[in-house]
């Protein structure tokens, strides 16, 4: 072996002097950012007197202050002027009027946003504004920057479309005549070529015929070629505002001669404009005028005119369609054939070049071909309704091919994000797209993979149901490649790091119960999504696949492979060793009560999710806590009557037991939460109870006319009080059989009489401990805070006073708990408790007026 020498890692003498020069430059770097703190002298000139009120204080800092200082007053103007306007009008923008011709760039751009900013909160009327702020616009619009300018350009343009017609006539439009003139200057042409855009649309026609037509003509003939193209940019909406006559004897013709001028820009310009007005010319001019410019257009786009090119791919879907109607079959195939050129541009040799001629194209060419076949790719959806859709395979599926596998990926991606509409298009044909669906699918770019996946659900729908007009073989036969291009599209969005477009693909992947079979789904899909609910570290990835994963058990036909999903969610999600994992199982519990029926959630998971209140980590109890009401809401009594026993069981021993704080603070607002909760009652039981209810009302009259008699009797004498009292017995016998009868005959038809009596008598007996022991109770456990350590009667009871709420009491007396089981608890039933307690004083009323006209009659 070869010793080692260390001669490469010694520092030398000078290369340690240069570090240290090295150091020293930084030391020089950092002494002026220190140079440039503000001295004690600067900061008292910076110093405002804090007594000022803001409008004083912004006058004196326009006058007197800094630019940074002024800068900020501008830019607090519409504050000040929704504060105080009428002194902001007065003494501030005189001021900022002042300062904006001596202002610099900064100061004047955050004018024109201030300016733009009041007029869009509507601080003062229309009127004041244009009084006030208009002139300030006009002035500032020539300013020298160029910047500058355009920002006032675009505030003015914003005004122009509040203002009243009468102001912009006198105050806009009458100056634009000096100001479109050729002795101007060219960014004042520039500023009135886009003001005539602005004004054609708000005067009736013969107003822009008679004042702004003949600008327009003048600035369409100017000299500087930047004139022509904005003014024919402009052409657009001055035809708009003038009509359809006007528009083919005025705008038509400037148009024609605008497409052979000698600047490029200004052809680009006057294509544009023509391709945008399509709709109003009518077939003569389209076929006699139009169609001869795009002819000759798409011939120079090739020799000597490539500038036009990207534009004319961006349009020609839009230009074949507005044409349709005047096409013969032969130009109709020409313009398919210049599609089909432009699809492939950059891909072949082109014009005649060689292989030689290719490889010295520039980048800045090469750039433009691949905008090109972007376009085409944008625009082929238009070209499927300009082929006629049943001529799609035969015409036009070659260049969808070749798009679909371009080399570029914005290619790809613009091909990706259309493919919904082109599958639209197909209809019934959409099985021809179906391997260039698995293509994309499987593409390395991920943005691709993205792009795709917005619409994949409808694109999958339509791949197995849209073909079902030609049989269910080509169906079928597309499953087998679909299928493995879905779960290689998930694992490679899996291993990127770009996590969100694997949520978005795991939250598409949801419809796939609607387009293969449960087997499938449970083979290849269902435990991926329980692998990465385990094994991801992303939250919303993993969520997103917890809801699907619930889809997929919703959607899942055989109970065995059910059961055998729902063991693993509760053995490794909800008894995992990772408090994360016990985490995801309440997020996972969550989707099943949103997905599945309230007895599927309280059979498999009610208890599983009851069990995380004795979790040693205090984030899992935090979480399950949140979801307790969403729980509770999943019962029904008195079927589910054994699981509310288990969930008030929980919640006082998360009162009793609790020692975080933060836990025990949403377990108390949770109590509270479900306190006010009602629980659902079973259809079948719920007339019962209703007429139970009503049985309860009656037997409370009854003990109130017991009272009363009672009462009654004490104030008279013994000797009487035995008479009345034995023939009260017999008349109270009579009355209790009678109404018992009717009673009997109104809760349960067809009962037998001496079971309905005993029936009775366990009411009263249920009503009168009730009613004792909520009265005696009430008071001394009306605190949700204290929880008593010893045992003792009772347990846990509500904050909330009353029994009309689903107060959960359970006492340790056995009496008390016996009636309760036997009436299914009126804890357990807010609006029954709820009912007793408000009739009872109308009960009693009716009780006393009963009593007094039996001791009349008496």
């Amino acid at each position: 072996m070869r010793p080692v020498t260390f001669s490469k890692m010694e520092f030398s003498h000078s290369s340690l002097f240069g570090y240290i020069e090295d150091l020293q430059e930084l030391t020089i770097i950092e002494r002026p950012v220190r140079r440039s703190l503000k001295t004690p002298e600067e900061i008292e000139r910076l110093t405002v007197d804090e007594e000022l009120s803001d409008i004083e204080r912004a006058v004196y800092l326009l006058s007197s202050g800094q630019d940074i200082q002024g800068t900020s007053v501008v830019a607090n103007l519409p504050v000040l002027m929704r504060q105080n306007p009428a002194e902001t009008l007065r003494r501030v923008l005189p001021k900022i009027r002042e300062v904006l011709h001596v202002a610099g760039v900064e100061m004047q751009l955050t004018a024109a946003v201030s300016f733009l900013t009041v007029l869009q909160e509507e601080s003062v009327s229309i009127h004041t504004y244009s009084h006030s702020f208009l002139h300030i616009i006009l002035q500032n619009l020539e300013h020298r920057d160029a910047g500058v300018s355009n920002a006032w350009l675009e505030t003015l343009l914003a005004v122009i479309e509040a203002l009243p017609k009468e102001t912009v006539r006198h105050e806009i439009l009458n100056p634009l005549v000096s100001k479109a003139q050729l002795s101007q200057t060219l960014q004042s042409r520039l500023v009135s070529c886009k003001i005539m855009g602005k004004v054609a649309n708000k005067f009736e026609a013969h107003i822009i015929k008679r004042e702004v037509l003949p600008l327009v003509k003048s600035l369409c003939q100017d000299v500087e070629y930047e004139v022509r193209t904005c003014m024919c940019r402009q052409l657009e909406h001055v035809a708009r505002g003038i009509g359809t006559e006007l528009t083919k004897t005025v705008v038509l013709p400037e148009l024609v001669e605008l497409a052979r001028d000698e600047g490029s820009s200004v052809r680009l310009a006057a294509f544009e404009t023509l391709v945008n007005l399509l709709d109003m010319f009518d077939a003569d001019d389209r076929s006699q005028t139009v169609l001869p410019l795009v002819k000759s257009f798409c011939e120079k786009s090739f020799k000597a005119d490539e500038s036009i090119l990207v534009s004319l791919s961006f349009h020609l879907g839009k230009l074949c369609n507005g044409l349709y109607g005047i096409f013969t079959p032969e130009q109709h195939l020409r313009f398919l054939e210049f599609y089909k050129k432009l699809s492939t541009l950059g891909l072949q040799q082109e014009n005649g070049h060689n292989d030689n001629q290719l490889h010295l194209q520039t980048l800045e060419q090469e750039k433009k071909y691949i905008s090109v076949r972007k376009n085409c790719a944008y625009n082929f959806p238009a070209m499927i309704v300009f082929v006629d859709p049943k001529n799609f395979h035969l015409e036009l599926y070659s260049i969808f091919f070749c798009l679909c596998h371009d080399p570029e990926v914005s290619v790809r991606y613009t091909m990706a994000i259309s493919f919904f509409e082109v599958a639209k298009l197909l209809n019934s044909d959409v099985y021809t797209i179906h391997k260039e669906l698995v293509t994309l699918l499987q593409d390395e770019s991920l943005e691709v993979l993205d792009a795709l996946v917005g619409h994949l659900p409808e694109i999958l729908e339509l791949m197995t149901n849209g073909g079902e007009n030609n049989g269910s073989e080509s169906k079928l036969l597309s499953i087998p490649d679909l299928i493995p291009a879905l779960t290689t599209a998930e694992q490679r969005a899996a291993t990127s790091l770009k996590w969100r477009t694997h949520e978005k693909l795991l939250q598409k992947y949801a419809c796939l119960p609607h387009i293969i079979s449960s087997d499938q789904i449970y083979y290849r899909f269902l435990h991926r999504m329980l692998t990465i609910i385990l094994t991801n570290n992303v939250l919303p990835v993993q969520k997103a696949a917890a809801r699907t994963l619930c889809v997929y058990l919703r959607y899942n036909r055989k109970q065995e492979q059910r059961h055998e999903v729902i063991q693993k969610l509760i053995e490794q999600l909800g008894q995992g060793k990772s408090y994360w994992n016990r985490l995801r199982f309440l997020d996972t519990c969550e989707f099943i009560m949103e997905l599945f029926s309230k007895s599927f959630f309280c059979k498999y998971f009610f208890l599983p999710v009851l069990e995380l209140t004795h979790d040693p980590v205090a984030n899992v109890r935090m979480k399950l806590c949140c979801l307790l009401p969403k729980v509770k809401s999943t019962l029904k009594i008195p079927t589910d009557k054994h699981l509310l026993q288990q969930l008030e069981l929980c919640i006082r021993k998360l009162l009793c037991q609790e020692k975080d704080k933060d836990v025990l603070t949403i377990v108390k607002r949770t109590v509270l939460e479900l306190d006010r909760m009602e629980i659902s009652v079973d259809a079948s039981q719920k007339r019962f109870y209703e007429n139970d209810l009503l049985d309860q009302e009656k037997e409370h009259l009854l003990l109130e006319l017991e009272q009363l008699e009672k009462e009654k009797q004490k104030n008279e004498g013994r000797s009487t009080n035995i008479n009345d009292k034995m023939f009260e017995k017999k008349r109270r016998d009579s009355k209790t059989s009678s109404v018992l009868a009717k009673s009997i005959n109104l809760s349960i038809s067809g009962s037998s009489s001496g079971t309905s009596a005993g029936k009775e008598e366990k009411k009263s007996k249920l009503v009168r401990s009730q009613s004792f022991s909520t009265q005696v109770l009430h008071p001394k456990y009306s605190n949700i805070d204290k929880c008593p350590n010893k045992s003792s009667a009772t347990g846990y009871t509500s904050s909330v006073p009353g029994i009309g709420k689903s107060c959960m009491l359970s006492f340790s007396d056995d009496s008390f708990r016996t009636h309760s089981a036997g009436n299914s608890g009126n804890a357990a039933f807010p609006s029954g408790c709820s009912r007793n307690l408000f009739n009872s004083a109308d009960q009693k009323n009716n009780g006393n007026k009963e009593s007094q006209a039996r001791r009349m009659s008496m």
